[in-house]
């Protein structure tokens, strides 16, 4: 292990190594790619497993011996992963405490062997990104035996809430999906049907099964009502990183050559999207028109190049902070409300029109963190306290429409309480007031 892990890991990708890359690109089984575009594979996540696993390194950072919070990944291949941990890692310092990541290899058993492991060394407190519900209850249950709080995000087991295991499991917390990438659809359906009179759209998709993909898929074909012109006709799973999305996009253009749409679930697949319309010869934002999702470092750059028409940035730094001051306000006596046990953060989308400010805040912002941490804490700042993005109460019908309740399931009474009598509407109110650091505009530490 070392603690320079993510600097290292952009190490391991030096665009000088032309053998390395070579080599690589034959072990990657990229066809056709050419070393510029599998250069603009190489982020900080593929290197820190990919490279980090040839290489004969652990897949695992630590930024603190404490080991206080640890924040268990699904991949390191993922470029969201790499940004979050470290806007965890900041927001762990600001608050005070340890912090470990740990990079699960896209394996459930793995990360709950990761989370025994953890909690036997003290931890007490776990953000889980899994990449799907298999283990999230048998995490959330072993953390709270031994007394460790236990926050989920993005995958989950449709209609598990933190309810049925205990208090423990304090928070399930997603981007609002639906609409945010049916928001980007709308935009890739009204440019392709402005620019070429419509079309034929493709859809790479993420993990299948990944409540999050199924949502966004849902979200994705909802908008295709309203422009009658254009037709999704074919989807692959890109599991949410660049190189599988890649070969997905090279099989889909074998099936379908005139294509004038790609919908991608996420800004890595966006990426690999764009490697092989470029190996095909075709020109990104241009030829096909490309939209993804989280806001990613290389996807807002490639909103600024062009080459990605929108993306509905989640804020990889929002998710790190939102967590963090959750984690660190329970651990010190604070108690949420039901509604504040499962919740949804807003996204804003992204397009040329604004991509300078949000790149300016987020990616090419130095030192300068793009959220005040310790504002989001409400034992920090019980009185001016500040979600810094719209944050409202989750509505399990709305994100788990489609899936099948297991038999015998009902909603839990806090939850259906909450519902009936006022929380609801009160805890939104609360959160909106008390919203005055906006997600969209600079960072509250910018100098003016």
């Amino acid at each position: 292990m070392t603690k320079n892990f993510l600097h290292q890991a952009r190490g391991w990708f030096d665009p000088d190594r032309r053998h390395t890359i070579d080599r690589h690109l034959n072990q990657l089984g990229t066809s056709g790619v050419s070393r510029r575009d599998f250069l603009a594979l190489g982020s900080a996540g593929v290197a820190a497993t990919t490279f980090a696993g040839m290489a004969g390194l652990p897949g695992v950072a630590m930024a603190s011996a404490d080991g206080k919070l640890a924040y268990l990944a699904w991949t390191s291949r993922v470029e969201f992963m790499i940004q979050a941990s470290r806007a965890t890692e900041a927001a762990t310092k600001e608050l005070g405490l340890g912090y470990t990541y740990l990079d699960g290899q896209i394996d459930s058993q793995k990360q709950l062997d990761q989370a025994e492991q953890q909690l036997g060394a003290g931890t007490n407190a776990i953000i889980l990104h899994a990449p799907d519900g298999s283990a999230v209850r048998r995490i959330a249950e072993i953390s709270g035996r031994n007394n460790a709080y236990f926050a989920n995000v993005w995958a989950t087991l449709p209609w598990l809430t933190p309810f049925e295991v205990g208090d423990y499991y304090t928070l399930y917390a997603v981007p609002e999906e639906f609409s945010a990438h049916g928001a980007v659809t709308r935009i890739l359906l009204d440019e392709v049907t402005r620019r070429f009179g419509g079309g034929k759209i493709v859809g790479v998709t993420g993990v299948p099964g990944f409540s999050t993909d199924t949502v966004r898929s849902r979200g994705r074909d909802a908008a295709f009502a309203d422009f009658p012109k254009t037709t999704l006709v074919d989807q692959l799973p890109g599991l949410f990183n660049r190189e599988d999305s890649l070969n997905a996009t090279q099989d889909l253009l074998t099936r379908h050559s005139d294509i004038v749409g790609v919908v991608a679930q996420n800004d890595d697949v966006a990426m690999g999207v764009i490697a092989a319309l470029r190996a095909a010869g075709l020109r990104p934002g241009e030829d096909v028109l490309v939209v993804g999702a989280d806001g990613t470092a290389e996807g807002l750059r490639a909103v600024k190049s062009g080459q990605l028409l929108a993306t509905s940035a989640n804020a990889p730094a929002y998710q790190a902070g939102f967590f963090s001051a959750r984690l660190y306000d329970v651990l010190n006596g604070w108690k949420p409300r039901a509604t504040e046990r499962l919740q949804n953060w807003h996204s804003l989308i992204v397009t040329s029109e604004n991509v300078d400010g949000y790149l300016k805040r987020h990616v090419d912002n130095g030192d300068v963190p793009p959220f005040d941490y310790r504002r989001l804490s409400k034992v920090l700042h019980p009185d001016d306290w500040d979600p810094q993005a719209r944050v409202t109460p989750l509505d399990i019908d709305l994100e788990w429409h489609g899936f099948e309740k297991p038999k015998g399931w009902d909603y839990p009474k806090p939850y259906a309480e909450a519902k009936t009598n006022g929380e609801w509407e009160a805890v939104t109110q609360e959160y909106a007031e008390h919203y005055k650091i906006l997600f969209e505009g600079p960072s509250p530490f910018a100098k003016t």
